[in-house]
């Protein structure tokens, strides 16, 4: 009988068998670098060219104790982003990508075999060192941008800050591995990025540009149904924001979403294995 894996152990010599294979082909690895940073230099750019005309993004109702999206305020609002797309195409989107090639050429099999909980196995054994380039220069923006706000986060701010973000990763990962474990009814996803940009495209901006008329619905559906608004919104407003601003049902509610997330997911992937065929039978 098969003792349990050290899953700790076992990433570890994910992470090291990843970077070898990355510095095995150095000039790749540093061209994959330099175009993240390049692509995030560049949507940096177009928001400095838009605070040249504005002092804020979705500007408060009259009455409320929230100061809106200023500059800096907005570039914590990035940095977040940042922070959490950068762990999610590092550590998962190169695996979840490869989950519907596993299914077709019958490789899914070896997975079931071996001695270890496939979902972990197919989610993190492949890692992209390159992706972190993105994470680096967001501690530099981030850092920055906290040091031209008007106020000091305070230690709470601070200490829920990380905690949020990895709750926004992992609704991003569940959401990925719903969308992975289709593959096996649907036989291939070759569409997973393309429906994946589309699908997080809304968590990129502050949730507040979506209040008005026909925008209200759609803040409802990604902030209760689909979970995206809160990937980067609450993270970055815990931030970003005084204490006196914060949506603190929101910041409740996003705890809520993750365990949610991440149990409707694992189902959902218990489920889809059961439907799965082998390729010898």
């Amino acid at each position: 009988m098969h003792e349990r894996p050290a899953y700790f152990n076992v990433f570890l010599t994910f992470a090291r068998n990843s970077l070898v294979r990355d510095m095995t082909y150095r000039a790749n690895f540093v061209i994959d670098a330099i175009t993240s940073l390049a692509w995030m230099g560049m949507n940096l750019g177009f928001y400095l060219l838009i605070y040249e005309y504005t002092p804020s993004i979705s500007l408060p109702e009259p009455g409320s104790a929230d100061p809106g999206w200023g500059e800096y305020q907005f570039f914590v609002f990035i940095s977040t982003t940042m922070f959490v797309n950068s762990l999610v195409q590092a550590f998962f989107m190169p695996n979840a990508s490869e989950f519907s090639e596993l299914i077709r050429t019958g490789n899914l099999d070896f997975a079931l075999l071996k001695p270890i909980d496939t979902q972990f196995l197919i989610s993190l054994q492949k890692i992209e060192w390159s992706s972190f380039s993105n994470f680096f220069f967001a501690i530099v923006l981030l850092v920055y941008s906290l040091c031209q706000l008007d106020y000091t986060p305070s230690l709470l701010q601070v200490v829920l800050y990380p905690i949020y973000i990895l709750c926004g990763v992992a609704i991003l990962y569940s959401l990925m591995m719903v969308m992975s474990s289709i593959s096996v009814w649907l036989g291939r996803n070759q569409s997973l990025y393309d429906f994946w940009f589309y699908i997080t495209n809304f968590s990129r901006y502050p949730m507040e540009i979506y209040s008005g008329r026909f925008g209200s619905p759609l803040q409802w559906v990604f902030t209760f149904v689909i979970p995206i608004l809160i990937v980067v919104n609450v993270p970055a407003q815990l931030m970003a924001k005084p204490l006196a601003a914060q949506h603190w049902p929101l910041v409740i509610f996003a705890l809520v979403a993750t365990a949610v997330s991440l149990l409707g997911s694992r189902w959902i992937f218990k489920k889809s294995l059961l439907s799965y065929r082998s390729a010898s039978s």
